[in-house]
């Protein structure tokens, strides 16, 4: 006897999948960004920062939820996606994921608050392309992602104003 569970629905299989390879991705994502992190370097520590940057334990708190809906809405959205337009959609979740781990990459591992602004520049540039992508296939996928965008767009004012602060702290290994 055949069972009318979730389970067994056309298209359930391919739905899970779709959320864990999100997951997987987002999960990566974090892991590798937080590698690069280290908040209690010397030269972090000599940048002058303004006083409206949060303390370093608030990005982990904001990160967290901000992961947990870019990997809800990727899998949402890439369960929901078809044919050509599941490829793209991919492709701009990977390459959004790419450009996030990057930045802690070039802020911290490179030492240098230019090439931070750079990929973070950038990452709000694919932010819009991503949100609107994922907007033409499921509007509540594209929704979920506009807190992490509106963060990005945080971190870029306070990247800017590191640049601004520290001219002459460029690029020291």
């Amino acid at each position: 006897m055949k069972s009318t569970s979730e389970s067994s629905k056309p298209g359930t299989h391919r739905k899970w999948k779709s959320y864990a390879a999100a997951a997987a991705a987002v999960a990566t994502t974090a892991v590798v960004g937080a590698r690069a992190v280290d908040a209690d370097s010397a030269w972090y520590k000599a940048l002058d920062k303004p006083q409206w940057q949060p303390p370093s334990w608030a990005f982990g708190v904001v990160w967290t939820p901000l992961y947990a809906s870019v990997a809800w809405a990727a899998g949402r959205g890439l369960s929901r996606a078809r044919g050509s337009e599941r490829s793209r959609l991919a492709a701009g979740v990977g390459v959004n994921l790419v450009l996030n781990a990057a930045w802690n990459q070039l802020f911290f591992r490179r030492r240098s608050p230019q090439a931070g602004l750079a990929g973070t520049l950038l990452l709000d540039v694919s932010n819009v392309h991503l949100i609107r992508r994922m907007a033409a296939t499921d509007r509540a996928a594209a929704a979920a992602l506009t807190p992490y965008a509106a963060w990005c767009l945080f971190a870029t004012a306070l990247n800017v104003s590191l640049v601004r602060r520290n001219p002459r702290r460029r690029d020291h290994l």
